[in-house]
């Protein structure tokens, strides 16, 4: 049975040093034990007022590198979200290669006592779903329902067993290798970003990468 590596956020609790130690501590063993196993990131859960105090930009910073390792890692990543799914939930749950969302989830953008939140979480909404239609999230913090959230590509299914989910996203990634899909995960962000000409050159390295194999495999 192929490893299931799982990391849990609360999006209820600021963002803090333990919340950064939990997805360093998931993508060091990922990194370490690259595979076709899963890193499974369940999330739930929103902010309260007042949710910034004592945060500044420092630990913000480390915290979205973070999210940025996660987003690269050399394995398929699933995010199950229940509830309410809002700060430090949220950043995660954008960053998986497969979303899923339980009846009664809602993704919120939170506020920061000012207007919404300005992190990395507005620009993984966009490029997933497109300005307009998260346009009134982003501006004035209105929750995305769960199948509206399906309906827009923020999600990938709309399950009432993530058990199930799970087990599917399994399937979908047994026996595939996970530096390769981490290849293919690249190549599919830079691919809206990076004209033919200079995708070519990524996109063939990756073919040769291929083809390489069984030769080395044959000597």
């Amino acid at each position: 049975m192929e490893e299931v590596l799982t990391v849990v956020i609360d999006g209820t609790e600021p963002l803090s040093a333990a919340t950064v130690e939990a997805v360093r501590t998931v993508c060091d063993q990922a990194e370490d034990r690259a595979g076709s196993g899963l890193v499974v990131v369940q999330v739930s859960g929103a902010p309260a007022e007042g949710w910034t105090s004592g945060l500044d930009v420092m630990q913000v910073s480390k915290w979205e590198r973070m999210l940025r390792r996660l987003e690269r890692l050399p394995r398929a990543t699933v995010a199950v979200a229940t509830g309410d799914c809002g700060g430090a939930a949220l950043d995660a749950f954008l960053t998986c290669d497969v979303r899923v969302v339980t009846p009664g989830t809602r993704l919120l953008v939170p506020g920061d006592g000012t207007a919404t939140w300005p992190g990395m979480s507005g620009y993984r909404l966009v490029q997933l779903a497109g300005a307009v239609r998260v346009r009134r999230a982003l501006l004035f913090g209105l929750p995305i329902e769960a199948s509206e959230a399906l309906a827009i590509g923020l999600a990938d299914e709309l399950a009432d067993d993530p058990a199930v989910a799970l087990a599917a996203a399994a399937g979908l990634v047994r026996g595939l290798a996970g530096k390769e899909v981490a290849i293919r995960r690249q190549l599919l962000f830079d691919a809206s970003t990076t004209s033919f000409e200079d995708a070519l050159g990524t996109h063939l390295a990756a073919c040769d990468r291929v083809l390489r194999v069984p030769v080395a495999e044959a000597s």
